[in-house]
């Protein structure tokens, strides 16, 4: 059940803290050694990521290999940081994943999107001030999210900037953050200590169910 006011999932699982794992935890975080070190060595004071990848570890098998997946897209994809990261903005608005949308507002800063293009990104690809490329990416999230398809039209224009493999990276990566949102939302992850909430207006819109 959600919060009334705020459309935030309540926690139905509790996360397993790095305290708190054994074996099976750090053969399960191996799969992703950036995001281990990361957590194991500023758990305590920047605890960013914690309680998602808690909520992941109460199954430590499924969460090795989704890992080793999402290490890909994370780490080896042929996709840029910044385009990643657009990608996965626009992916987690549309889902409502507040959780995910703020990590990677972190992230996105860091790799090159700005405040502006974070704030345009939730209107979609329709907005002004998109770079062609930039619209098209939005606008391929837009169409997997309606239709698990990127359409003709949209992949004919892409093929014009992005190689196959990158454009088969694109949909890896729609789809290992669609993944990571359902497990955020549906386990209840809370925002990390530290994170503050999407302002109300946003949220609002957020969870307004609108793609616009």
């Amino acid at each position: 059940m959600n919060d009334a006011r705020s459309g935030y999932p309540k926690p139905r699982v509790e996360p397993k803290l790095p305290a708190d794992w054994g074996e099976a935890e750090h053969d399960a975080m191996s799969a992703m050694p950036g995001a281990r070190d990361f957590v194991l060595a500023n758990w305590q004071k920047d605890p960013r990521g914690v309680n998602g990848l808690g909520v992941m570890l109460q199954h430590p098998l499924a969460t090795r290999a989704f890992l080793t997946f999402n290490n890909h897209v994370a780490v080896t994809s042929t996709i840029g940081k910044r385009e990643r990261e657009l990608l996965i903005l626009r992916m987690s608005w549309l889902r409502g994943s507040e959780y995910e949308f703020l990590q990677h507002v972190v992230l996105g800063k860091r790799f090159g999107l700005s405040d502006a293009d974070i704030e345009r990104l939730q209107r979609g690809p329709e907005a002004p001030g998109w770079s062609p490329l930039d619209a098209d990416l939005l606008r391929a999230v837009d169409e997997l999210q309606a239709d698990a398809r990127i359409g003709d039209a949209t992949w004919e224009r892409l093929s014009q900037h992005l190689t196959l493999e990158q454009r088969i990276d694109l949909i890896y990566t729609v789809g290992c953050y669609e993944i990571a949102g359902m497990l955020f939302k549906t386990l209840g992850a809370q925002l990390d200590a530290g994170v503050e909430p999407l302002p109300d207006e946003v949220r609002r819109r957020m969870h307004a169910r609108r793609t616009d």
